[in-house]
């Protein structure tokens, strides 16, 4: 879609972004709402292209623990089934009355072979099988090794827990308009030195060609001391904002994405952490405010945060 408005001149555009200038390879948002960058690298093998252990980091909870098991049942039934094509009589201790039931007891013998728990019902008898039971013995170490390695990355990589508002919105403000945005602490945290920028991209025809142009957005408030409540980032809307004169059609047609930046210290993990998001044109809302949510405990002593409200929004005319 063409930018049908004239652009801004007064606007100062940013070069250092280490985006794409080029339009027509824009690939509809640079970042998604999870703040990672939407890209998908090729030219190289599959294999080479992920690192494992960063994925294994950053897999959702659930993921992770399917793999985890699922490795655990498919190694242990490998080292069944070769115990189970040597022989279970090789295994002292089985005695099966089917062949279901010896593989199940093999498999029970692989369990506690690579787990190391050894209850001595069944042990091994001859090389061959006394082997396989050794070779399962160093690899059950080294997979819980890695496994309690994953474990305690996941547990203690520093995360920013940070909700942001499903939609940025255009709202009045002091005599004029201004683009919002909202944000909060999800966690029992204690955030310090929070910083924001905002940086907006847009399709701008210029000489006769849509290029991407971007532009570090002016805010009300781009540093706080304290990050305990919501915090609502606001780019007032002057003759020097990109977005001046920008009507709710002109939010309609024009390819823009507004990129969100946000660095804060955390006392519990005592480092920097960062989080990212982003919001397309079509996921800014025309003259809207948002609604407030926080307010007193019934015994007037703390300041309850209401969560569930942080996309509570009303629609206003502007």
């Amino acid at each position: 879609m063409a930018f049908r408005t004239p652009f801004n001149s007064k606007a100062r555009t940013d070069a250092n972004t280490g985006l794409g200038t080029n339009a027509a390879s824009y690939g509809g948002r640079f970042f998604t709402k999870s703040g990672n960058a939407n890209i998908r690298k090729s030219g190289i093998p599959f294999l080479d292209s992920i690192s494992w252990y960063h994925t294994m980091l950053t897999l959702p909870r659930w993921k992770f623990f399917v793999i985890i098991c699922g490795f655990y049942f498919l190694v242990n039934s490998v080292f069944a089934s070769m115990y189970y094509a040597l022989g279970v009589e090789h295994l002292n201790g089985v005695n099966a009355n089917s062949s279901w039931d010896a593989f199940g007891q093999a498999f029970f013998f692989s369990v506690q072979t690579f787990t190391t728990v050894g209850y001595g019902h069944v042990s091994p008898s001859g090389f061959l099988t006394s082997f396989v039971a050794a070779v399962e013995a160093l690899f059950g170490l080294l997979s819980f090794a890695i496994a309690t390695g994953l474990f305690y990355g996941r547990f203690s990589q520093p995360k920013a827990h940070i909700l942001f508002s499903h939609n940025a919105i255009i709202a009045p403000y002091k005599g004029g308009t201004a683009l919002m945005l909202r944000m909060c602490p999800s966690k029992n945290a204690n955030l310090s030195d929070a910083e924001a920028r905002v940086t907006l991209g847009m399709h701008v025809e210029e000489n006769g060609q849509m290029v991407n142009k971007f532009f570090t957005l002016d805010l009300e408030l781009s540093t706080i001391n304290a990050l305990n409540l919501n915090w609502t980032l606001v780019h007032p809307i002057t003759e020097d904002s990109p977005l001046y004169q920008f009507t709710a059609t002109d939010f309609e047609n024009t390819v823009g994405e507004l990129i969100v930046f946000l660095k804060m210290f955390d006392d519990m993990y005592s480092n920097t952490v960062m989080k990212r998001t982003s919001y397309t044109f079509e996921e800014i809302v025309y003259g809207a405010r948002f609604l407030p949510m926080f307010t007193r405990d019934v015994n007037q002593q703390k300041t309850i945060l209401q969560i569930d409200k942080l996309n509570a929004i009303e629609k206003v005319q502007l």
